[in-house]
């Protein structure tokens, strides 16, 4: 019987070895097409278009096979697609003991526990609540990751008349960019600023704890 997912890491293969421009493709030379097929499934998604969901997923599968064809050529520290499934397929089941395991989880706030107990378990050279947030996130994206985090070391204010819906809330982040744009001002830069600010003062309570 067929197997659609392995005939199309074999396909992936084929390419990378017969095809000229594919074998000059790194993994740096990758990156743009995965954050434009990673901004591709998202449109997908919200916009309710299943055959265009299907098709970005597709897309972006495929820059997974293409990386893990690009790291089976490695001289030095070769994985392929399979090492990467079986990496995968385990983490998986590590952080699901409550499906995999004897563990016991009622609610989804019961899960997320042994999920951050597993993680953390695996994460033991981490020295910071901030290590593993990835640089190149978008800035709004990156914040919430951060405050997150940093809620987690130090005391973060919320503002208690702030919008009521997440429709108010778009409308809201609209405004003050309209109004940093009015008075000239960079709204990513503003945010990746007092972005940097945060990380320093959650690192330095980690620091005197």
């Amino acid at each position: 019987m067929s197997d659609p997912l392995r005939d199309a890491a074999d396909t992936m293969r084929q390419v990378r070895e017969r095809c000229v421009w594919s074998q000059q493709i790194t993994h740096r030379d990758l990156v743009p097409y995965l954050i434009e097929e990673s901004h591709e499934v998202i449109d997908a998604v919200e916009s309710g278009d299943r055959a265009e969901l299907r098709e970005e997923l597709g897309d972006l599968l495929w820059q997974v096979l293409f990386h893990s064809a690009v790291a089976a050529q490695d001289p030095d520290d070769p994985f392929d697609v399979d090492d990467v499934a079986r990496g995968l397929n385990e983490k998986m089941v590590r952080r699901h003991p409550h499906v995999f395991g004897d563990a016991v989880a009622a609610t989804p706030e019961e899960v997320l526990v042994h999920w951050n107990a597993a993680k953390a378990a695996e994460k033991r050279e981490r020295r910071s609540a901030l290590d593993g947030i990835p640089v190149g996130m978008p800035e709004l994206a990156k914040a919430q990751k951060v405050l997150g985090r940093a809620a987690k070391v130090i005391s973060i204010p919320e503002h208690v008349d702030g919008p009521a819906s997440e429709a108010d809330l778009g409308d809201a982040l609209l405004g003050l960019v309209a109004h940093a744009r009015s008075q000239g001002w960079d709204a990513e830069r503003a945010l990746r600023e007092r972005l940097r600010t945060l990380e320093a003062d959650v690192r330095a309570a980690e620091t005197s704890a």
